[in-house]
């Protein structure tokens, strides 16, 4: 028991040294030493004090906007493609920003930065009716399987606006490579700081180039921007460029992106919090479900098709969600989740497995009497639930072969199953409540686990509304909370006898025995 606690103390210490180490680094992302003395010879000062009258050009010297302030724009243009971009190729924007009446080739101290207007990505499928064999008006009109040029048709540029002296000794190595300084005098000069804010191009707003696309729209935007957001902003584009670099797609990064540009950076913060404290919960909760169910003997009390329903749910759940391209962050833990209740079904049953000439051979153990009682209150309830689960799950296939497109028949099978267990999944849950409620007690279940799982439960509702997924997904997030609900209601209703032998044939006030000892 020491053993487990301090293992347990060991990981809540470890992840308290996580989170100090996470907000010190922010910390160090948001603040930037400011110049002790700006007018001393260690100083560089900002070209932009002075209030000069600048524009930002293309590269052709056409005028995008002229200001002095930077106050937030939007300007809306039509792009001609060249034949090389319409044939999957790539197209870039030179952006320069320079002294108004002069063109950027004429000004020595214009700033310019390369901007990719184009991104690869493979297409969507398109989604046809499968009993009339009717297309739905897709804008993809390509099949292929291979990477595609597609047009981004947002353009976002940033100025940083504060007027901030830096140290030459302690200048920041995210900035130093868009800062680009001259010498005036006695005093060095740096110009404006000019960033393309590549998170705000997403998925959603991506169009797909053919040969025929001879002009697309563009919006182009600007504002100003702090020298604290400018350096998160910096951190966080490296941050999604290094996980597509690791093999991340465009829209699994394009999930993350959502995370930043999509939420207020006060409530980003919160969110890094509860994310913290999700993992956290995640792992004690795996942790304790594992032990529970590696030293489980007996299946007293416990409903076993609850335990195989939701094995096959979590599968189902996991090549729903495979099917429809869901980003890595839900998907992996969706696939380990998967795993983890196979290996449950296998205990449950007490399903042994024996290999002779490379064939398996399954054998199921016998139940004793206690547990013949209660996989008969546990038939019994499924019984009830069947007259209304299988017509509603036949009903909602049927509605959805009629009325929905879906890529292939496969998609439509899965769609139709996982619609039946977020839609009506949790009524399988009911069983595990219907064994409680006639044995009168709830001490055969792993509470530790359940309680980091509710806990877990209520932070999805938050995740529910920042990260991207299905409706259906996120609808099954609050449909939980009503079931943790009804379980903690149980466990006030029957509490724990803690005289009563439990299945392992201990007893909670049983004193250990041991030998006696004189001090």
């Amino acid at each position: 028991m020491f053993l487990k606690t301090s293992f347990t103390t060991l990981i809540v210490g470890l992840f308290v040294v996580y989170v100090l180490h996470t907000c010190w680094v922010m910390y160090g992302i948001v603040y930037t030493k400011p110049c002790d003395s700006p007018k001393g010879d260690n100083c560089i000062t900002p070209f932009l004090a002075e209030k000069p009258k600048l524009q930002v050009s293309d590269v052709d010297g056409r005028l995008v906007s002229r200001t002095h302030q930077f106050l937030i724009q939007i300007i809306f243009v039509n792009v001609s493609l060249p034949k090389k971009t319409r044939n999957n190729g790539t197209l870039y924007a030179l952006v320069f920003v320079h002294q108004a009446g002069v063109t950027p080739w004429q000004d020595p101290r214009q700033v310019h930065l390369v901007a990719q207007l184009t991104t690869y990505m493979i297409p969507k499928l398109p989604e046809i009716s499968l009993i009339s064999g009717e297309d739905q008006t897709q804008v993809s009109t390509s099949t292929t399987d291979h990477p595609v040029s597609h047009w981004r048709a947002r353009l976002t540029l940033n100025i940083v606006s504060d007027h901030f002296h830096f140290d030459r000794e302690n200048l920041p190595s995210d900035v130093h490579r868009y800062l680009r300084a001259f010498q005036n005098g006695k005093k060095m000069v740096y110009l404006p700081l000019l960033f393309v804010d590549e998170l705000s191009n997403r998925v959603k707003d991506l169009m797909e180039i053919n040969s025929t696309s001879m002009e697309l729209p563009l919006t182009i935007s600007y504002d100003s921007i702090s020298l604290g957001r400018l350096r998160f902003w910096i951190h966080m584009q490296d941050a999604v460029y290094s996980l597509q670099q690791f093999g991340f797609t465009e829209k699994d990064a394009d999930e993350i992106k959502g995370i930043f540009v999509d939420t207020n950076l006060y409530f980003l913060a919160l969110t890094f919090f509860v994310a913290a404290f999700h993992l956290l919960f995640d792992f004690l909760a795996f942790k304790n479900d594992i032990s529970f169910w590696k030293q489980k003997k007996s299946m007293v009390g416990m409903s076993s098709k609850a335990v195989l329903w939701r094995c096959f749910s979590t599968i189902m759940i996991f090549l729903y969600l495979l099917d429809q391209q869901t980003s890595l962050l839900v998907l992996v833990p969706a696939g380990v989740g998967s795993i983890i209740e196979v290996w449950k079904v296998k205990k449950a049953f007490k399903i042994q497995v024996f290999w002779k000439g490379g064939k398996p051979t399954f054998l199921f153990g016998k139940l004793d009497e206690s547990e013949r009682r209660t996989e008969e209150y546990d038939t019994l309830a499924m019984k009830y639930l069947s007259y209304l689960l299988y017509p509603l799950c036949i009903g909602g296939a049927v509605y959805a072969l009629i009325y929905l497109r879906y890529k292939s028949w496969y998609s439509w099978l899965i769609n139709s199953l996982v619609n039946g267990v977020y839609a009506f999944g949790f009524l399988f849950m009911l069983p595990q409540l219907f064994v409680n409620y006639k044995m009168k007690s709830v001490a055969h279940l792993p509470w530790k686990a359940f309680m980091y799982k509710a806990f877990n439960t209520f932070i999805d509702d938050v995740f529910a509304f920042i990260i991207t997924m299905p409706t259906s997904h996120r609808l099954a997030c609050f449909r939980d909370d009503v079931v943790f609900l009804i379980y903690l209601y149980q466990r006030w209703l029957y509490p724990v006898d803690k005289t009563r032998v439990n299945e392992y044939g201990v007893s909670y006030d049983e004193k250990p025995k041991g030998k006696t000892h004189k001090d």
